[in-house]
């Protein structure tokens, strides 16, 4: 099997209000727009990924679901994101796993994990310890 991308998909209980965060408040910028009115929606880029909001939902999200993204600057970050009114659950903290994170929430209550890699961490490192998987050549 080749995967060729990825995008994750948000199906929010208010589809006007999500898009206006993620693309106005978040800042995210969009990769297509389709459709109108219920049928309307929205793919965001999202580093590597693709954030996808679109449809509806009568649920809010489960809490087992968690949208991680990486920033190179958590505490501009936090600032960024209270000054635009956005939820914090979890005030910027370095996680026992060594990563820098704050825990924010979308309109509909989906946790957003924002996390920083300290200079330090082992996600950084290059070196003799870091090998290849086996089966996984390099050039």
């Amino acid at each position: 099997m080749e995967i060729l991308s990825s995008r994750i998909s948000v199906r929010p209980t208010d589809l006007d209000r999500s898009l206006r965060f993620y693309g106005d408040t978040l800042g995210l910028a969009v990769y297509r727009e389709w459709g109108s009115g219920p049928q309307r929606g929205a793919a965001f880029f999202l580093g590597g990924g693709l954030l996808e909001v679109s449809g509806s939902s009568a649920r809010p999200p489960d809490d087992a679901v968690r949208l991680i993204l990486q920033v190179r600057d958590l505490r501009a970050s936090h600032e960024y994101l209270v000054a635009n009114g956005v939820e914090i659950d979890e005030p910027p903290e370095i996680k026992p796993w060594g990563l820098f994170e704050l825990t924010a929430r979308d309109p509909d209550g989906l946790a957003l994990v924002f996390v920083e890699v300290p200079a330090d961490h082992p996600l950084r490192r290059r070196g003799p310890s870091s090998t290849p998987s086996p089966g996984v050549t390099t050039s």
